[in-house]
């Protein structure tokens, strides 16, 4: 019997024979290359570099034949570090298993490119797609929905199924109850500039000022995170005023963290809310108010709508679906003083 090393080099290798070597089991293998996302990152570079080291090739994934279902459902979302995503996300998934679908989700991370370029990579595996807070033009977002079922999160596209926040009446509610506390000059910190529902809440929230001849300003466009929120507090603190509506709860947060390092009070001094109601508006000092829909419901009824699109495609027409939102008034607002004019006059 004679070696064959050529032969052996010839063997294909296989998902077990890479397990046995990376010490993982076969289905992290699997997963690895069919559904990274679902391992860890540390153990999928470990996999691959095995998988290299014995010479695999992954066979290439097929797609479905046009028309063929995958029961696999797309959902984008802006920002995975925001915690108001995932409670989208598992309201989405619980209804989509109902329905006996699985579903993708990619973090675009604020990037239209991003999102152009993962929903491209996704689409041929999904049925539909849900976009949450989509960065892209609508005419970027209706030529998706010429190829296959979509649904909007967050932000309405004509000729599209959207499922929003009623905005119009959730900021009223704030700025009804803050005038009846004795506010009378209001600051929004602006969130992304192509984020529609950053133009729906500043529209809302400067037209019932104006309704209730209220002053109100706005404070330019920054990141929506806690570091948004502290740029926009130095830009606030050039023209106080007693009451601050933040683009989301990260926002006001880190508008709050900052105010206090400055030696602002919080409410004392200023009053603040933030939109979104997350986990994180309630475990903070003080605890945040906040506004905001039921964010499960928005992820369900977005599913439920991809579904009954996907089974009734010759007679399914755009809907817009509205989630009415909930005003969670907490300690970081109090009746209006003078404390804040008093700062400004010391400073």
């Amino acid at each position: 019997m004679t070696d064959d090393p050529e032969g052996s080099r010839r063997k294909r290798v296989t998902i077990y024979d890479i397990a046995r070597a990376a010490g993982v089991a076969p289905s992290t293998v699997s997963r690895t290359f069919a559904r990274p996302g679902r391992v860890n990152q540390d153990t999928a570079e470990h996999v691959r570099r095995v998988a290299d080291e014995l010479g695999y090739r992954a066979k290439a994934v097929r797609t479905g034949e046009p028309g063929t279902a995958t029961q696999v459902l797309g959902m984008s979302i802006a920002d995975a570090a925001n915690p108001v995503f995932a409670h989208v996300l598992r309201g989405f998934e619980a209804e989509a298993e109902l329905y006996g679908f699985a579903v993708i989700a990619i973090d675009t991370r604020e990037s239209a490119e991003i999102e152009r370029e993962h929903i491209t990579r996704i689409s041929p595996f999904v049925d539909g797609l849900s976009l949450a807070a989509s960065r892209l033009s609508d005419q970027a977002i209706l030529q998706l929905a010429k190829v296959r079922p979509v649904v909007s999160i967050n932000r309405i596209v004509s000729g599209l199924t959207s499922v929003v926040a009623d905005t119009g009446r959730g900021m009223r509610r704030v700025v009804e109850h803050l005038a009846s506390l004795g506010h009378v000059s209001f600051a929004y910190l602006s969130g992304p500039p192509a984020s529609w529902a950053d133009g729906m809440r500043w529209r809302a929230i400067s037209e019932a000022c104006h309704e209730l001849q209220l002053s109100i300003r706005r404070v330019k466009a920054y990141p929506p995170t806690l570091e948004g929120g502290v740029a926009a507090h130095n830009d606030w603190e050039s023209s106080p005023t007693t009451a601050v509506i933040a683009y989301n709860d990260l926002m006001a947060i880190g508008f709050m963290h900052a105010a206090q390092r400055s030696g602002w009070n919080i409410p004392a001094d200023v009053s603040v809310v933030g939109i979104d109601n997350s986990i994180s508006s309630v475990i903070t000092t003080p605890k945040l108010s906040s506004v905001a829909p039921l964010l499960h419901d928005l992820g369900s009824r977005a599913a439920r709508a991809l579904v009954n699109q996907l089974r009734h495609r010759s007679s399914s027409r755009a809907e817009r679906i509205v989630v009415p939102m909930h005003a969670h008034f907490r300690d970081s607002i109090a009746p209006a003083g003078t404390r804040t004019t008093r700062r400004k006059a010391q400073r």
